[in-house]
């Protein structure tokens, strides 16, 4: 395998598609000479709103985790892979003289830590997210330096909680103090950007002629894909045949679903499937944005993604899990045994999609290693108890090997009110950003590496 062109693939291409390659161990060291167990790290930030039911998230005890309180149980089978972690605050999401605007201001400071001006005009401001300091340091490195994607739609402009912007509940992914990064919800769009093409105009040609002919994307690169794969070893042949399993799994999904959207009409929320006008129901939403996420992981598209399951103050009824109330009604619980219990079944709902990535990450092999052993996930919210609008003690679990550096199976506690951006720029740290601040950080998180 020493062809000086393998040194030069990183895209399949034909008839206006160029489709990026998964991480390939000859191609990898072609282009940087490493060994086979080298893929890339790669950093993931997955939100949820309106806090959570905290005593049946909470492990019990501290160090090694034992039996998992009910909302982590579908997390069970994964628990060397993942740790919680409690005591971290976001200080500035606190009011701090500005009154209310809770739910605005936990998604503003999540992954700035920097207090966001109320206002919901323009004058717009709260600082350089985690995600986003990675993406300038590090996005050269990939076609895409992020991917930011979502669940629910929601613009960037108006009033969205008592006179703070929208900008601050619907993206926690900010490019400067001023410039927040708006997130892609429809799966379509945000498949065709990543695996469509590279020149927008030949991308819009070929997915007219996908769609007119009933093609898949591979079918454009079929021929290209046949001669590289005369030249990999039984091992790297696997991995693209699994890579684009899992590229037809995903086309075919969404041809379901719009198929499903467009036979049924797109009146009401109580569709199951809509995608023409509209977006999927709420599992097969976050399953294939998940699962293109992955994939943007595995091909190296872009190894930095936020991932909003709903934005925050959110009210999206859970009917999936019997529960007709919004999620924001249900999180002022007021101490209300019925509504805790609704909430406990939101949360675990949300960890069962959760699960479900973890375990699509896990399944991909990197050499000696998995994509999940080669990434950093940050998955929780803003706020801990949503009667109480607290921001100390947040729920937040980090999961992922960080390359083999990250020993899981932990509850790990700090003493409460440490701040969260301390665990970020502690992951920045060992994704190659060294020496940063971040918001109001004090220092690396011990622990951890």
């Amino acid at each position: 395998m020493n062809d000086a062109s393998m040194t030069r693939r990183t895209l399949l291409r034909g008839a206006g598609v160029a489709l990026a390659l998964p991480w390939l161990e000859a191609v990898a060291f072609a282009q940087t000479g490493k060994s086979a167990g080298e893929a890339p790290l790669r950093m993931a930030f997955l939100f949820v709103p309106n806090g959570i039911n905290m005593a049946h998230w909470t492990p019990e005890g501290e160090g090694a985790l034992g039996a998992l309180p009910h909302t982590l149980e579908p997390l069970a089978g994964m628990k060397e892979h993942f740790n919680v972690l409690t005591g971290l605050t976001q200080n500035w999401a606190f009011a701090h003289g500005d009154g209310g605007g809770d739910h605005a201001r936990s998604a503003a400071a999540w992954l700035t830590g920097c207090k966001p001006k109320k206002t919901s005009g323009a004058d717009i401001k709260v600082g350089l997210s985690a995600d986003q300091l990675a993406a300038a340091k590090k996005g050269q490195l990939t076609r895409f330096p992020s991917l930011e994607i979502g669940c629910e739609r929601g613009g960037l402009a108006g009033d969205c909680d008592s006179g703070y912007s929208c900008a601050y509940s619907n993206t926690i992914s900010w490019r400067t103090e001023n410039s927040p990064m708006s997130k892609e919800t429809e799966p379509r769009l945000v498949f065709e950007r990543l695996f469509g093409g590279e020149d927008a105009s030949e991308s819009a040609e070929a997915r007219a002629q996908r769609k007119q002919n009933d093609k898949s994307i591979l079918d454009f690169v079929l021929e290209d894909a046949k001669s590289l794969q005369g030249r990999l070893g039984t091992h790297d042949r696997h991995k693209m045949e699994e890579y684009f399993t899992g590229i037809r799994e995903i086309e075919r999904r969404m041809a379901f679903l719009e198929k499903a959207g467009k036979e049924t009409g797109v009146s009401g929320e109580s569709l199951k499937a809509r995608m023409s006008g509209g977006l999927p129901d709420y599992p097969d939403h976050v399953k294939l944005l998940g699962d293109m996420m992955v994939l943007a992981f595995q091909a190296d598209i872009t190894r930095i993604s936020t991932f909003m399951f709903a934005n925050e103050g959110s009210n999206r009824a859970y009917k999936q899990v019997g529960i007709n109330d919004g999620h924001h009604e249900t999180s002022h619980h007021g101490r209300s045994p019925e509504k805790l219990e609704n909430l406990k079944k939101i949360n675990r709902f949300h960890v069962e999609q959760l699960a479900y990535i973890l375990g699509q990450m896990q399944n991909i092999k990197e050499g000696n290693r998995t994509l999940l052993d080669n990434t950093m996930l940050v998955y929780g919210g803003g706020i801990s108890d949503g009667d109480r609008h607290n921001h100390d003690d947040l729920p937040l679990l980090l999961a992922g090997g960080g390359g083999g550096t990250i020993a899981g199976g932990r509850h790990i506690k700090y003493k409460n009110g440490t701040p969260m951006t301390n665990l970020l720029i502690t992951m920045l740290d060992r994704f190659g950003v060294p020496g940063e601040t971040l918001g109001d950080s004090t220092g690396k998180v011990q622990q951890l590496f």
